[in-house]
């Protein structure tokens, strides 16, 4: 018998040398809690999702050029005639090179910090909106105060918001996972910081940002597990509180009048004017497009063609088949940010879970809906084509939200090899 307790102790002895020698290269979790010793490892090429880079970068270059194209006769017009043919190239390429450094920044920056810099980046945000509503600080275009002028560019606080927002709901999601059956406690204090969000934005005014932010608020709240009759009530008071907006304003009327029809004499050279020359763009196309450059309709007769409308010059010059390719490649991207977001969820890192989807959700909303708007499916609504319209603060906190999506994935596939982060 003592030799029988010889043997054991000096197997589980051995065992226990086996398994002190090996923690540091078996990725052992216990309830959510990593007993990894390895060190997380410098960023390799294989730990970056090059797929989604280059679908980003694709959308990119192709942005590009077609700003170029949509906007190139633009000096044409008295109002822009001291501008340059490349006025417009020159300053969407100088944006893309701040973004790009700017991701490459962010990309540096673990979850871990974002999160805890969450509600100060949001707080930042809520600054910046009021600050924008200020005379002499917020710059106004077209009767709309959204942007504050920082001499090689004009930045918007909204765009700021939708990451700030994201983040926070995110991080707030995660703090009240306990709640989550509560309604007023789990809920309400998320809702009234969308709701100040909403009210300084509808103050510029910028109604499609709002739509936007309450999407992506409302998606991370779905997605962390908030009961679903909470939900659908929430639904149902921003559908109401949207529809009453509309209600209680003139021109908001007026659009949803000319969208259903755009080609009555009274909408025709009014609120329907742009709606209705962004589907004569599109038809001109027909399958294969008029070719690069061969637009008509950015000659001066389809207002806003490389910002809002840049997908009916893409539909003019490159037809059907172009815009069925742009419609895949978001798909595409949206699509895999999501799996990213699932991944992270199922290695117990709720935060950046939500993170990735609630960026999959912004950039797949926005693009729905400036899709949708340009081929005539909804309500004109001044909102970008995500990484491909003109304007610098969008394409920035786009490439920003790409990055941060990337350091998931790369945080992901470390702790799957047995890293920590």
């Amino acid at each position: 018998m003592s030799e029988a307790v010889g043997l054991r102790q000096r197997l589980f002895g051995w065992l226990g040398d086996a398994a002190k020698a090996n923690a540091d290269v078996l990725p052992v979790r216990i309830g959510g809690v990593d007993f990894s010793r390895t060190p997380a490892q410098p960023a390799r090429v294989s730990d970056i999702d090059l797929p989604l880079l280059w679908v980003t970068v694709a959308l990119l270059a192709w942005g590009l050029i077609m700003v170029y194209s949509a906007s190139i006769a633009m000096p044409d017009n008295p109002r822009f005639a001291r501008y340059a043919h490349t006025h417009f190239l020159t300053r969407h390429a100088v944006s893309l090179g701040i973004g790009f450094v700017v991701a490459l920044l962010a990309f540096q920056v673990p979850l871990s910090t974002w999160e805890r810099v969450a509600p100060w980046l949001f707080i930042a945000s809520l600054v910046l909106l009021m600050a924008v509503l200020i005379p002499h600080v917020g710059k106004g275009v077209n009767g709309a105060r959204r942007w504050i002028s920082l001499g090689i560019m004009n930045f918007q606080p909204s765009e700021l918001a939708k990451l700030a927002v994201l983040l926070y709901a995110a991080g707030y999601m995660v703090r009240r996972m306990e709640v989550k059956e509560r309604f007023f406690r789990a809920v309400l204090p998320m809702g009234l910081a969308v709701g100040v969000v909403g009210m300084l934005l509808l103050a510029e005014p910028d109604m499609g940002a709002f739509m936007v932010i309450a999407v992506i608020a409302m998606g991370i709240l779905f997605l962390g597990g908030v009961n679903a009759r909470m939900f659908f009530l929430i639904a149902a008071v921003i559908v109401f509180a949207f529809s009453m907006i509309v209600m209680t304003s003139e021109w908001r009327r007026e659009r949803i009048f000319a969208y259903l029809d755009p080609w009555s004499e009274k909408h025709a050279l009014g609120k329907g004017y742009q709606l209705s020359h962004s589907l004569i763009a599109i038809g001109r196309g027909e399958w294969y497009g008029v070719g690069l450059g061969g637009s008509v309709e950015k000659l001066h007769w389809l207002p806003e063609a490389h910002t809002d409308f840049l997908l009916a010059v893409i539909g003019e010059e490159f037809g059907l088949v172009g815009v069925v390719l742009l419609i895949a490649l978001f798909f595409w991207l949206t699509r895999r940010i999501i799996i990213i977001g699932r991944q992270a969820i199922d290695l117990d890192r709720v935060f950046a879970g939500l993170v990735a989807q609630g960026v999959g959700l912004w950039i797949g909303f926005q693009a729905f809906i400036n899709m949708g708007v340009n081929l005539g499916a909804l309500p004109t609504k001044g909102l970008t084509l995500p990484l491909m319209s003109y304007g610098g603060s969008a394409i920035l906190m786009n490439l920003v939200a790409i990055a941060i999506v990337l350091r998931i994935d790369y945080e992901n596939k470390v702790l799957m090899r047995g890293g920590r982060v």
